[in-house]
């Protein structure tokens, strides 16, 4: 039985799926939502707006909020609650350095991208990342 689930999301609708099924599957667990903020773009647009905050770390948590609080509707529609953790760069990156710490990684099998091919070609398609590099399971749900 795992104890410990680490569960990235964004606002996309497969990261909501990801959260349903590791609060379905895994009832018993501690589980903690990740969200990254400031990922790379191709005009840099968020990264460059986050840096230039006076607090960034405040910045990025407001940033988080929508995510976080569409979290929090999840579990509560589970009688659950999970933690949340905000994490400031590129998400594969952000996801892997926090993935030793947990039992197993559960992820929708793709993000909101404004245009797939573009996003897969700068950035390398996080959930694919996560699977190939991480040092613990991974469970992608679509």
């Amino acid at each position: 039985m795992l104890s410990r689930i680490l569960v990235p999301m964004d606002d996309s609708e497969q990261a909501g799926h990801a959260l349903a099924y590791a609060l379905d599957n895994h009832p018993e667990a501690d589980i903690t939502v990740l969200h990254v903020v400031g990922a790379p773009s191709m005009m840099m647009g968020d990264a460059v707006g986050l840096a230039l905050e006076e607090d960034v770390g405040e910045a990025a948590r407001e940033r988080a909020d929508p995510v976080f609080d569409r979290a929090r509707e999840i579990a509560a529609e589970r009688d659950r609650e999970v933690d949340t953790r905000v994490g400031i760069g590129h998400p594969a990156r952000n996801i892997l350095d926090r993935a030793d710490g947990y039992e197993t990684v559960v992820l929708g099998s793709h993000g909101e991208d404004w245009n797939r091919a573009t996003h897969r070609f700068l950035v390398g398609n996080v959930a694919e990342t996560v699977l190939r590099r991480a040092q613990v399971p991974v469970t992608i749900v679509r």
